[in-house]
């Protein structure tokens, strides 16, 4: 669940239950004994009261009667004038209990007296004095008002019941809504720019994303910032001090070859040895600043790959060639297994130059008598098209936790591969670059049986993965 939907749920919901919690809070601490009707509801009964104890004492039970229902015709509320002794005076009969009690209550204590009848309706019963000192009880059954009741607005219809609870919910999840989306926008801003970063764009800041917000988040916003520019400008430096380096060892690698010649044409046989070793390890420097150059111009960011229709089965068929022309003088050879035809659009120079990193890497850790298989493969995955391009070879393998530091830069691990091997941990390094930049992967693996695996996958053009399938 996202941070965004975790923040706005828990504010709703906490935001209904402190309006459920006061509702029940204001019905338990109500102050008043009983609900009353407005004022004016009771004037208009107090003198319904006095006309009933009239009209009894002029006309008895039949006069009250008619003026009852007069009463009830004309306002709706049902009205009984009960006597002294507890009896309802127009001997009609149909008094409820709770009538009956109120009026008792009345006659004993002259006060009036209220009680709800949940949801919608309200017995009120008062004192009434006739003309000759008479004492009656006064008792309606009448409609509650809208907000009355014991829990205020439960005392209405359920149609109005549902609309005001909606209007509640709707109104306070609006606003938890609102209130969540300013608190994680950030955050997902802050996110977005994290994974340009991660994806190489060193430039990429949240600042402007944040407009003018002043609070915690966007000075973290800002910490982030800074952060980023001080890694890039490291970067920079770092990419800046191999480019500058490689560029003046050329000059003295170059003269070092020159006098390398003079020192053979002049140095007796006992030299050569020594001269050989010389050669070599020229030869391997001189490989390793060529190496660097590459990579310092590709993370430099020498501008967009030219993209050109590519045959990945024939340059894969093409590098596996070669590589096993190598591999037979060292007893060793390589195997192309599997070949699909696959097209893709890129930089053939580049990925050449990634696909014989790897798989020269292969040869150089293969055990003596081996062969290092290569295979090539095509399919569509989640819609878009695909190329895989497996080389795996039977050496030792690298350890588990070395497996994502292999493609770093001058990285190499000290067992098996090692600067023994030739190696000078740029091979690697190179290749994932060359791919990410054609928007593939390149992963390793050590392999259940033995062995180690290193697959490429690279997207395929759309017209070819439009027609391909595993």
């Amino acid at each position: 669940m996202s941070l965004f939907l975790k923040v706005f749920l828990w504010f709703w919901l906490a935001t209904v239950l402190v309006i459920g919690a006061l509702a029940v809070a204001s019905s338990l601490t109500r102050t008043e004994d009983s609900p009353r009707a407005p004022l004016f509801v009771e004037t208009v009964v107090a003198s319904y009261g006095r006309n009933a104890a009239a009209a009894y004492e002029r006309g008895g039970a039949g006069v009250l009667g008619e003026y009852l229902r007069h009463v009830e015709g004309e306002s709706g509320i049902d009205a009984r004038l009960f006597g002294a002794a507890g009896e309802e005076l127009t001997g009609e009969g149909g008094a409820t209990e709770d009538e009956r009690k109120l009026a008792a209550r009345v006659m004993e204590t002259g006060e009036p007296v209220f009680k709800p009848l949940w949801p919608k309706m309200m017995l009120e019963a008062r004192p009434v004095a006739g003309a000759g000192g008479a004492r009656y009880a006064f008792v309606v059954r009448m409609p509650l008002g809208p907000g009355r009741g014991p829990f205020g607005i439960l005392s209405d219809n359920s149609a109005a019941l549902v609309v005001r609870l909606l209007a509640v919910v709707l109104t306070a999840g609006l606003l938890c809504y609102l209130l969540a989306r300013y608190i994680v926008s950030p955050v997902v801003k802050l996110r977005e720019v994290t994974r340009q970063v991660s994806r190489g764009d060193l430039s990429a800041r949240v600042g402007p994303l944040l407009g003018k917000r002043r609070d915690e988040l966007a000075a973290m916003g800002r910490d982030f910032d800074v952060m980023a520019a001080q890694v890039e400008a490291l970067m920079s430096a770092q990419r800046r001090l191999l480019r500058d380096i490689s560029h003046e060892l050329r000059s003295p690698l170059a003269r070092l070859s020159v006098a390398l010649d003079l020192a053979r044409k002049r140095a007796g046989p006992e030299a050569a040895s020594a001269l050989s070793r010389i050669e070599l390890e020229s030869a391997r420097l001189n490989e390793m600043i060529g190496q660097l150059l590459t990579l310092s111009r590709w993370e430099a960011g020498a501008g967009p790959v030219q993209e050109a229709p590519l045959d990945l089965a024939a340059l894969v068929r093409e590098v596996a060639e070669d590589a096993d022309f190598e591999a037979r003088a060292q007893d060793r050879e390589v195997r192309l297994e599997t070949c699909g035809a696959c097209e893709t659009t890129g930089a053939a120079v580049l990925l050449r130059s990634a696909f014989e990193n790897v798989v020269r890497n292969a040869v150089r850790h293969a055990p003596p008598g081996t062969a290092v298989r290569v295979s090539l493969a095509c399919g569509r995955e989640g819609g878009g098209g695909r190329a895989r391009i497996g080389v795996r070879d039977e050496g030792p393998g690298v350890p588990e936790e070395a497996l994502s530091d292999i493609f770093r830069p001058f990285y190499r691990v000290d067992d098996a591969r090692d600067r023994a091997t030739g190696g000078t941990g740029l091979g690697l390094a190179i290749t994932e670059r060359a791919v990410r930049l054609h928007g593939g992967t390149v992963t390793a693996a050590n392999m259940p049986g033995g062995g180690f695996l290193v697959e490429i996958t690279l997207p395929l053009s759309p017209e070819r993965a439009a027609g391909k399938s595993p």
